[in-house]
């Protein structure tokens, strides 16, 4: 897949005034300057101040995102009430006027766009007659969600926190659990107009060096005027955009993307978004929940094993319900025909017009349950279905095996972990509905087919989608449908960690 960039263009106002270039040192024409170019920013704001006899000085600021009662504590304060020690100095430096502020984090700027990059973060920006540097300081302060229980990757074991929309507190949860200095939190902005935080997180000497500069190089590539979600990078660093497997795992669980770093994957972390990226996965990491390392192993393989099978249901299920119902009448039991002859007797459409019915309503029901308030959603959702299901069974629209075989279709979609591989899985049924509908169980057969051979070229990054099953690699079958106990467990994936395989020097005890 090729990514084409066209040339950045910032707005004419700002393209404008983004030359390297330093400030006049006149402070009234600089603070024209800034005046012009926050003109209708009705939050953009400026305190004027007297520095003894000789200085005069400018705090711009933008209010809502500074704390102003430490702004006043930090910066206003001692500049006014310590100026005594900075005319001691005939000509003091910008140093000097540094050393009197009372804040922790002061920089010096001199490029015009920088100062504006700052101060839209939330910079506290003084300007200070006759000096063509200004000082930066660190007083944000913005309105955040805390540290909450995952919503979409609950557990019964296993730690309760997920990520917020801050990076820093985000990026802050990866380094508590990874305390190393081979932890690697690279910084970008993406966005024209929103110039949001991303970082590329990845552990140096496990990761490797040709997959860190390829997502470093499509990120790179990526120009858009803004970056609302890690959401709108999926789709430009996929390798196959318009394929329907997701390529990239989303997750909101720091302990599973830490997991993922110590297998040699990359995470990408974008701000104002509580969903991380992580990046290459495989079909069968999708298909891997946290808590599957959180619980014993057998229980872990037992669940597993009961999660492709249901894989199997919510993609064939139906498809196979009208493969015999209309083209293969023989393969029922007697019993079980006469029984299905007797409930499609009212029904006036075939098997898969009714179907796609059934399915869409399913469907529909199942957004419907997400759009409404939760606390109304779900009770909508199931006693819809309730209600739906049975009046169509008795007006005869729609046969009462058809009802059971939606709904267990249904309950078998909700036990995937990622969300995007159901989303997969729930269109490719009705491409296999079409198929049986047409072809009967050739159609099936060959709609299978379809899927294995697409799956068997798609690419992750350059890693095959289904490895380590195709290219088959025996040692890292350990964790793919089975999962072995942990001390067995003592290489990295080889598609993601071959630069540093060994995982631990454990030498189990004889049993």
């Amino acid at each position: 897949m090729r990514f084409f960039k066209r040339q950045k263009k910032l707005p004419a106002l700002l393209q404008e005034q983004s030359e390297n270039n330093p400030l006049s040192g006149n402070l009234e024409e600089d603070l024209n300057r800034f005046k012009q170019l926050f003109e209708g920013a009705a939050d953009f704001s400026y305190r004027e101040l007297q520095i003894g006899s000789n200085y005069s000085a400018v705090v711009l600021y933008l209010n809502g995102l500074v704390d102003m009662e430490r702004m006043e504590l930090n910066v206003i304060q001692p500049l006014i009430s310590r100026n005594e020690e900075l005319l001691q100095h005939p000509k003091p430096a910008l140093d000097q006027f540094k050393g009197v502020l009372n804040a922790s984090q002061v920089v010096q700027v001199e490029t015009f766009q920088t100062i504006v990059d700052q101060l839209l973060a939330g910079g506290t920006i003084v300007l200070i007659n006759t000096f063509k540097k200004v000082l930066v300081i660190s007083e944000q302060k913005w309105e955040q969600r805390s540290i909450d229980e995952p919503v979409s990757e609950a557990v019964v074991l296993g730690p309760r926190e997920g990520f917020t929309e801050n990076i820093r507190t985000n990026t802050s949860m990866i380094r508590r659990r990874l305390k190393t200095t081979k932890l690697k939190l690279e910084y970008l902005k993406l966005g024209n107009l929103s110039q949001t935080n991303v970082v590329i997180t990845y552990l140096e000497g496990i990761a490797d060096v040709s997959i860190v500069e390829e997502v470093r190089s499509r990120l790179n590539r990526i120009d858009i005027d803004a970056i609302e979600d890690s959401s709108y990078i999926v789709e430009f660093i996929e390798d196959e955009p318009f394929s329907v497997f997701p390529q990239v795992l989303q997750t909101e669980r720091p302990d599973r993307l830490a997991g993922n770093l110590l297998e040699g994957r990359i995470g990408i972390i974008v701000d104002n978004s509580p969903f991380a990226l992580i990046v290459p996965v495989t079909f069968f990491q999708m298909m891997n929940s946290p808590e599957d390392y959180y619980g014993r192993f057998i229980m872990t393989t037992f669940i597993r094993l009961i999660r492709y099978l249901f894989l199997l249901i919510a993609l064939l299920f139906p498809s196979i319900y009208i493969a015999v119902t209309t083209f293969h009448q023989e393969l029922l039991p007697t019993n079980l025909l006469f029984s299905v002859a007797a409930s499609r007797d009212k029904v006036p459409f075939p098997a898969v017009i009714e179907a796609l019915l059934m399915e869409i309503t399913f469907e529909a029901l199942r957004e419907a349950g997400l759009r409404l308030p939760r606390p109304i959603g779900s009770t909508v959702s199931i006693v819809g279905a309730l209600v739906i299901g049975q009046s169509a069974v008795e007006a005869g629209i729609v046969s009462a095996p058809l009802v059971i075989v939606v709904a267990t279709t249904g309950i078998a979609s909700f036990m995937f972990p990622s969300y995007p591989l159901t989303g997969a899985i729930r269109l490719l049924r009705f491409f296999m509905i079409f198929m049986a509908g047409t072809l009967g169980f050739y159609g099936i057969l060959l709609g299978v087919f379809f899927i294995l051979a697409h799956l068997v070229q798609l690419r992750s990054f350059g890693v095959p989608y289904l490895a380590p099953l195709a290219p088959f690699h025996f040692n890292n079958m350990k964790d793919i449908i089975i999962r072995v106990p942990w001390w067995k467990m003592n290489e990295r994936p080889h598609e993601t960690g071959k630069s540093n395989l060994k995982r631990m020097n454990y030498k189990p005890r004889k049993y």
